[in-house]
């Protein structure tokens, strides 16, 4: 788990999601690592969706950084605002993750729970096998 010095409950929290060991869904812990490295608060986390909802707690801010699959090209960069919209259905489904990142984020959403403010970035991946490659 990655964390970072610079920011404080109450402020912004990065969440890097995915696992580092299956190529590119180490895309979200790669991105916190850096933004760690730059002194922002960062938290890595598998995706499990229970603990994702309660890492929201505290933070007026929560970006959430993990890899999709939607059939745009490697490497592209999609963003939502979570708050003021619901995240795709099944974009961030592809991976190991049980309950998948727009689940949480609608439940959360449902007890309000969600941060007044929720962006999340999907990063295009091509290569989900056991590896630590990014593409």
């Amino acid at each position: 788990m990655a964390v970072g010095s610079g920011g404080t409950a109450g402020g912004a929290l990065i969440i890097g999601i995915g696992n580092r060991f299956r190529c590119d869904d180490g895309a979200g812990p790669a991105v916190a690592d850096r933004l760690a490295e730059q002194g922002l608060e960062t938290v890595e986390l598998s995706g499990e969706g229970a603990k994702l909802i309660e890492s929201f707690a505290g933070y007026r801010h929560v970006v959430l950084v993990d890899a999709a699959r939607s059939g745009a090209e490697p490497g592209t960069v999609h963003r939502f605002e979570a708050g003021h919209e619901c995240l795709p259905s099944g974009f961030f489904s592809y991976s190991t993750h049980q309950f998948s990142v727009a689940e949480a984020v609608e439940t959360a959403r449902a007890l309000g729970r969600l941060p007044e403010r929720v962006t999340v970035y999907g990063i295009e991946g091509a290569d989900f096998s056991f590896g630590e490659d990014l593409s």
